[in-house]
């Protein structure tokens, strides 16, 4: 069983990360949305450092691409929108390719679905021109998430600034890679390739499945992955929450079927991010996970963000080594 953190503000200091370690962390996730590999290089030196110190030779490294995903630009100041107000998306730096779809009756979720809108209004071709009601309010802040329930948007598979990180990804000690949105095998292929042309075939590649499309072409990614992530921030805006659970007992039992490790991620432990202990049904969480064969389980906000990095990575690894041995015994 793997066990991986976020790298983030709230733990990139050298002893809470060996504290992590100690208790059992296999290794961390770097988010490339928001930080690139050379600007994070004192996070990787305090990582790479910690795990020295507690004996760990070579510890995992996984970077998160941004991939074909859609996020918010850069901001200035945050916005904080309430329910049932109005707003006109000039205030937002949208990605352009998105505007053609905003017609009237669309939802826009942002943030993991934290924020809804819906377009009410379309006047003209640009974001001034669209004018939204807020369904379900809260802060927006920049490189977050954004996704349209029901359409799929053609970009480019990786970014320029994903191939800018891939030049370098060995040089940084990255193992593995994770890809976002993975649409179909092609994505896979292609991801593989930029590896390969910067001599890094021996990273290991983690296709995130966040849509139905990539979940309905899970049998032609079995090969092409080592890895399968089930995301669910951005798989549970794809589809109406109730049916998430089923969504990930179906993709756990395919990749169990074809000898495929995957990966639970997502909100695992997303109270610890204010709470020193989690709620009974968190942990419930993770215990089903593992007894539903997962290989790994990561944490994210809890460990990147949150009050309590040390204790959330010791209710995972414990709740997870608690359903091992329950597993054993059956």
């Amino acid at each position: 069983m793997v066990y991986y953190g976020t790298l983030g503000p709230a733990c990139a200091d050298m002893s809470i990360l060996r504290r992590m370690f100690r208790q059992g962390m296999t290794g961390i996730r770097l988010n490339l949305s928001h930080k690139s590999l050379e600007s994070s290089k004192d996070w990787i030196f305090h990582f790479q450092a910690a795990a020295t110190k507690e004996g760990i030779l070579k510890p995992e490294l996984l970077v998160d691409l941004q991939g074909p995903e859609l996020r918010i630009g850069r901001m200035n100041i945050d916005l904080e929108w309430q329910d049932h107000q109005e707003v006109y998306l000039d205030s937002l730096p949208l990605p352009k390719v998105i505007l053609p779809y905003l017609i009237e009756g669309q939802e826009i979720l942002i943030d993991d679905g934290k924020i809804l809108l819906r377009v009410e209004e379309r006047l003209g071709e640009e974001a001034e021109d669209i004018r939204c009601k807020v369904i379900r309010g809260g802060k927006v802040v920049q490189r977050k998430s954004i996704a349209l329930p029901g359409l799929s948007i053609p970009v480019p598979t990786l970014t320029e600034a994903d191939k800018e990180n891939l030049k370098v990804a060995k040089e940084y000690g990255v193992t593995g890679v994770m890809l976002p949105f993975v649409r179909n095998k092609e994505d896979l292929l292609i991801l593989r390739e930029e590896l390969k042309k910067n001599d890094s075939e021996d990273i290991r590649i983690f296709a995130k499945l966040e849509n139905l499309e990539g979940v309905e072409m899970l049998p032609d990614l079995l090969d092409a992955a080592d890895e399968i992530v089930i995301a669910r921030g951005d798989l549970g805006n794809a589809v109406e929450l109730w049916k998430l659970p089923r969504i990930q007992k179906e993709i756990a039992a395919q990749c169990r079927k074809a000898g495929k490790g995957f990966m639970v991620v997502t909100q695992m432990l997303s109270s610890m991010e204010v709470r020193a202990v989690p709620t009974r049904a968190e942990v419930c969480d993770i215990f089903n996970a593992v007894l539903d064969g997962a290989s790994s389980v990561m944490l994210t906000g809890e460990t990147a963000v949150g009050r309590y990095p040390v204790e959330a990575m010791s209710y995972l690894i414990k709740t997870s080594e608690e359903a091992l041995v329950y597993q054993n015994e059956e």
